[in-house]
């Protein structure tokens, strides 16, 4: 059993930067489940995640050796509004360790108790968000999209206030960082660019080696086409991010910060998931224009970077942002084909992708399931011929997809067949309140093997309301 080396290079930034902070120690932590196979590519012991000082970490009870604990201060616009100061509220850096590629992780403890970014919260998280986070994250990372991990969901044995009485509950988050838009805008918003400089550099070292130090709209530039990745693929697998604000919009292109969000059933592209979004700012089909709207709020907060004179900077950053939509629709086609099977285009072929979707939205179509199941045999297939429009489809793309080398195979390695359902979740979490877990851990297994179809599961494919 071999204690970890921890290092905290975010400490060694200006003191500006963050605040130091422990965690709040807990009541009577117990392992709710250890991601032990991000752990071995971590270079974790198992033996001493799983012992007294493991554990000890992942509550928050006691640090590990070269940890240096702190909360890390950012700003944002949220709903389009302005928040000068959020920061950590309830989640403590402990520091990062190094893998066996010599890879630094940031360990973030989420629900550790109160900060000084808090204002007057509790700084703790209920069961519930927490296993929403663990069990969204490892889908989304297995159906292979850029996210955030979760390595361990801990039990605190205590009893916090969320609408009533709920069983609090810690989640270890694992990123090269969790450096956000929002936290360039809080040094810009404070007209502090030495801050807004360092941090910079600081994010391309880690994120973006490739690039020079001090090589702003290298840096605009790389992350536009990594969101533009990344947006694709939550479309590809019908998710929806309910809180897109600055502050959860990560500079390395990564999924963050898992509030209220979903994959969506029946498809909508006007879909929303948040109970507050009541404009739909951050519905499925906004998403995509929401992060252009995100990654300008970035652009000005480092406009002075990209050139001293203000309006040749503006010229070179709307030049950049403007290969946003160029560099998403590429993606987005790319991947929605070969979810019908097709990896060489043709002409004719993005109308077909688009009228099916049109199809499925008037016909109230599952999303996942639907283009899971084209990859079947034909019976399965005449099963979504729910009109006439859409059997005149399933025809042309048929004859479409003979000029396709195993077309069914590229779907199937594509369309998960698993993703995990927000009805499923929230029965998983109604059901953890009686400490009965064994749902999440079917849920969790099938988001850990999203494309391999296993017979037991045949609930966890089906939509919330079996229309097939």
């Amino acid at each position: 059993m071999i204690n970890p080396n921890f290092i905290n290079s975010y400490a060694k930034l200006p003191e500006r930067f963050y605040t130091k902070s422990l965690p709040t120690k807990v009541k009577d932590p117990r392992v709710i489940t250890i991601n032990k196979k991000l752990a071995q590519e971590l270079g974790l012991s198992i033996e001493w995640l799983e012992s007294d000082d493991g554990i000890g970490m992942l509550s928050g009870n006691s640090m590990p050796s070269g940890s240096d604990p702190l909360a890390q201060a950012y700003a944002g616009h949220q709903f389009g509004g302005w928040s000068p100061l959020l920061g950590d509220g309830r989640a403590h850096l402990i520091g990062q360790i190094n893998d066996s590629f010599g890879i630094n992780w940031d360990i973030q403890l989420k629900g550790s108790g109160p900060t000084p970014y808090s204002r007057r919260g509790d700084g703790r998280a209920w069961l519930g968000p927490v296993l929403r986070e663990y069990l969204v994250s490892e889908s989304m990372h297995h159906l292979g999209v850029p996210t955030t991990r979760s390595l361990a969901a801990i039990s605190t044995g205590e009893i916090i206030f969320r609408d009533g009485p709920r069983p609090a509950a810690i989640i270890t988050r694992v990123a090269q960082s969790h450096i956000r838009v929002g936290t360039f805008e809080y040094f810009s918003s404070r007209g502090d660019l030495d801050a807004v400089s360092e941090l910079m550099n600081y994010v391309i070292k880690v994120h973006y080696p490739e690039l020079k130090a001090g090589d702003a709209l290298g840096f605009l530039d790389s992350l536009i086409s990594r969101q533009a990745m990344l947006i694709s693929k939550w479309l590809s697998v019908g998710f929806i991010h309910g809180v897109m604000n600055t502050d959860n919009t990560h500079v390395g292109g990564l999924t963050i910060d898992y509030g209220p969000c979903a994959f969506m059933d029946e498809y909508d592209p006007k879909k929303v998931f948040s109970s507050i979004d009541t404009t739909g700012r951050y519905a499925y089909n906004q998403q995509q224009k929401i992060i252009v709207w995100n990654l300008a709020r970035l652009a000005l907060s480092i406009l002075p970077l990209i050139d001293p004179i203000e309006t040749e900077a503006i010229k070179k950053a709307e030049v950049t942002l403007g290969n946003f939509d160029k560099i998403f629709m590429k993606n987005w086609l790319k991947i929605f084909l070969k979810k019908i099977g097709i990896k060489n285009e043709k002409k004719g072929d993005a109308a077909l992708i688009h009228d099916l979707l049109m199809e499925m939205n008037v016909s109230k179509a599952d999303f996942t399931k639907t283009f899971r199941d084209l990859s079947k045999p034909n019976q399965e297939i005449q099963k979504i011929s729910l009109s006439r429009n859409m059997s005149n489809w399933i025809s042309n793309w048929k004859n479409r997809i003979l000029d396709e080398s195993n077309p069914m195979n590229t779907m199937s390695e594509i369309n998960p067949v698993y993703v995990p359902r927000n009805h499923l979740i929230e029965l998983a979490i109604q059901e953890s309140l009686k400490n009965d877990f064994r749902l999440f851990n079917r849920l969790l297994s099938a988001a850990q093997n999203p494309f391999k179809e296993v017979s037991e599961n045949q609930d966890l494919y089906l939509p919330p309301t079996n229309k097939w």
